[in-house]
């Protein structure tokens, strides 16, 4: 039931070692978090975000130091390693299962948990079935007994720690996927609504989502964007780079009207933004 993206732009070994080539000034090495790492482009601003909300919250993640590798479910760095200009401090798991998708679903649930608003916690399933938080922490399980059916049945005792919390996410990323975030979030319309917490995704299998996790502002009142993602296997979550636009890298230009929207891992033929319903 996972979905794997693909890698839609190809390219020499040479020239993706210089698509992380980020303007120095840009970048504060010592900076802990998004806002505080990485700089506005010249002109912009970073958006001053409503406080508690998903776009604060992103833009708030604690990051690993500076020139940390990607890792995947082992612990060990992928080969590539030329397309991130940093990784947002997040557990990868030691299974094949926080990818793409799974990756935007972590960020937005570990939000609703450091809110306090745990009962909100609530994930479809590929297949349309509701997995909540509320029924996990009582001892809820899914059981998969056919390809595209899954039976509810209580089988363990209540426990309501974010470590149980965690093995719930592993379950959503077991039968979740793009097509489930895809069904559970609204597609934005008008490039005044792009956001902070704002998905890109390509619902199918393979597929693939990422999730804008900041956003600047000119005098103009135009807008650029950082973009995070999960990958497969299932890796560390890290903020890209932007290959295209040196001025800009690593910030993105989105336009709902644009197709494609090239990033610098994957090129998404129809430009499908989209943000949770809250």
């Amino acid at each position: 039931m996972k979905n794997t993206p693909i890698i839609l732009i190809s390219i020499s070994l040479f020239l993706v070692s210089c698509w992380n080539n980020v303007p120095e000034d840009r970048v504060v090495a010592n900076g802990k978090t998004v806002i505080e790492r990485i700089k506005a482009p010249d002109g912009f601003e970073w958006v001053n975000e409503q406080p508690n909300s998903f776009a604060a919250y992103l833009q708030d993640l604690e990051l690993e130091p500076s020139g940390s590798k990607i890792l995947d479910f082992n612990g060990k760095p992928i080969t590539n390693q030329y397309e991130h200009i940093a990784i947002i401090k997040k557990d990868v798991g030691n299974k094949d299962l926080q990818q793409c998708a799974d990756a935007v679903i972590r960020l937005r649930a570990d939000y609703l948990w450091d809110i306090d608003k745990k009962e909100s916690v609530k994930f479809h399933f590929t297949n349309g079935d509701l997995y909540s938080w509320s029924d996990h922490k009582i001892g809820v399980r899914p059981k998969l007994i056919s390809s595209n059916k899954v039976e509810f049945t209580k089988t363990q005792s209540f426990d309501n720690s974010y470590d149980n919390f965690r093995k719930y996410l592993d379950i959503v990323f077991t039968y979740a996927g793009t097509i489930s975030l895809n069904n559970e979030t609204i597609k934005v319309t008008k490039n005044s609504e792009i956001e902070a917490g704002n998905v890109i995704v390509t619902p199918g299998s393979p597929g693939h989502a990422v999730i804008i996790v900041g956003t600047a502002q000119n005098s103009s009142g135009d807008k650029v964007y950082l973009i995070a993602e999960g990958y497969t296997p299932a890796q560390s979550i890290h903020i890209l780079t932007n290959p295209f636009n040196g001025s800009l890298n690593p910030w993105y230009k989105l336009d709902v009207m644009k197709h494609p929207t090239v990033t610098a891992r994957y090129a998404f033929e129809k430009t499908n933004i989209r943000g949770f319903k809250d």
